[in-house]
């Protein structure tokens, strides 16, 4: 395939017909646009990959999604560092109210997308009650997700469906996307390029770790951050939302690293800023080396931890996809297979509730108590300790989000200038 140029010469162009240069353009655009977090991001993707360019289809996106969604560690990467002066305390007390309401935008606009029947519907339901109540890890809930979507396709099921169907004959035809339907040349699995993946891939990922290791020992705060993120990356599951609880507990509760507060600071950052959500690992890298910097300066030590826990939680992304996605890619259309990647989407938008509930929790109310019984409980609420502004600045924004449809940025904006007005004004004390 050729393309005519600016100056009447011909270049060619890949048989998709998408450049290298439009690529790129497309890219910074969703990133530049990716506010609210993962959620905010993957509907970002889907408006513009998928309805604007229509580069792939519905079920294609959903399928690749679904696998994401199963790997461990996050969806998506961004840079960010946090340093907390009163005004900008003041900014997070009004982005926190906003926040609440682009993420609860995100569970109805996620759960509207993949949740098409009562089944799915009932996973979904299913996965918020053991996560919020019985706070069951999260890999046990994708994995029984997994299953019960993986039986449900195999019995004949058709309630384990993400999308329309594949092929020429299902809703994203070839024809529908620029990319089509068939597996590119580039991406066919063979045992030598995942061979040749696996060896480059881990060589950069744990090749720095074990550098560090062996120069400063185990009981250095830059070891127990490359250990720490190293070990997040495998064993976390569902994207940023799934990681966000298991790195909260263990950075506030086993390594001492923030305080609670802190935590729900730099998640206010991380939903409030293009990118993910998952840019909190550097917030909590920063943290953690800026506290015990060593014989460094506490700026430096906290640049480097923060730069180390991010490639220790991205770089294995390359790993996953490069490795797992073309064999993933061959098995799209096999059923059960697809039915389990279905499930796992289920659970993954109570999973999201979860957070919404937890973040709104912990926006409107100074306090909570823990209510335990027989191994069942959750947070309860203190109602004495509500925080009527930022009641009333989340109230605002979910109106605005979900009656007047007002955009991300303007909400953000608007929460944001309320927040410091507030604060300047004496009526609220974030």
């Amino acid at each position: 395939m050729t393309d005519l140029t600016a100056n009447g010469t011909t270049r060619r162009l890949p048989a998709h017909g998408v450049s290298f240069g439009e690529a790129l353009r497309v890219w910074l655009r969703v990133a530049a646009l990716s506010f609210g977090g993962p959620a905010g991001q993957i509907a970002v993707m889907h408006r513009i990959i998928v309805d604007e360019k229509k580069w792939i289809g519905e079920s294609r996106f959903l399928h690749a999604l679904s696998y994401c969604m199963l790997l461990p560690g996050p969806e998506a990467q961004q840079l960010a560092i946090y340093i907390q002066v009163p005004i900008v305390a003041a900014l997070f007390f009004g982005l926190k109210a906003a926040v609440l309401a682009i993420v609860l935008f995100a569970v109805y606009r996620v759960g509207s997308r993949a949740l098409k029947s009562g089944a799915m519907i009932a996973v979904a339901a299913l996965a918020f009650v053991a996560i919020f109540f019985s706070h069951v890890p999260f890999p046990l809930i994708v994995l029984a997700a997994g299953v019960i979507g993986f039986v449900g396709a195999r019995a004949g099921s058709a309630a384990f469906v993400v999308g329309g169907g594949h092929g020429p004959s299902g809703a994203a035809a070839a024809g529908e996307s620029r990319l089509g339907e068939d597996l590119p040349e580039h991406a066919r699995p063979t045992i030598g390029r995942a061979l040749r993946v696996s060896a480059v891939w881990l060589v950069l990922w744990l090749g720095p770790v074990i550098a560090i290791l062996a120069t400063l020992g185990l009981g250095h705060t830059f070891s127990e951050i490359g250990l720490f993120f190293s070990k997040m990356a495998v064993v976390t599951f569902g994207g940023a939302y799934a990681v966000l609880a298991y790195m909260a507990q263990q950075a506030v509760e086993h390594y001492g690293w923030l305080r609670p507060g802190e935590m729900l600071d730099g998640l206010g950052m991380a939903e409030t800023t293009p990118g993910p959500l998952i840019m909190v690992v550097q917030f909590v890298g920063f943290m953690a080396a800026y506290r015990d910097p060593g014989s460094l300066p506490p700026l430096l030590a906290g640049t480097l931890g923060g730069l180390l826990a991010t490639w220790t939680t991205f770089v294995p992304c390359w790993l996953w996809i490069g490795l797992g996605a073309p064999f993933i890619e061959r098995l799209r259309d096999n059923k059960p297979l697809s039915g389990a990647l279905a499930g796992i989407t289920a659970a993954v938008v109570g999973v999201i509730l979860n957070l919404a509930i937890w973040f709104a929790l912990h926006t409107i109310f100074r306090e909570t108590a823990p209510l335990r019984w027989h191994g069942v409980g959750f947070d309860m609420p203190i109602l004495a300790s509500v925080n009527p502004w930022a009641f009333i600045l989340s109230l605002a924004a979910i109106v605005a989000i979900f009656r007047f449809k007002a955009g991300t940025i303007q909400t953000l904006a608007a929460c944001s200038a309320a927040g410091i007005l507030l604060y300047l004004v004496g009526l609220a004390t974030p």
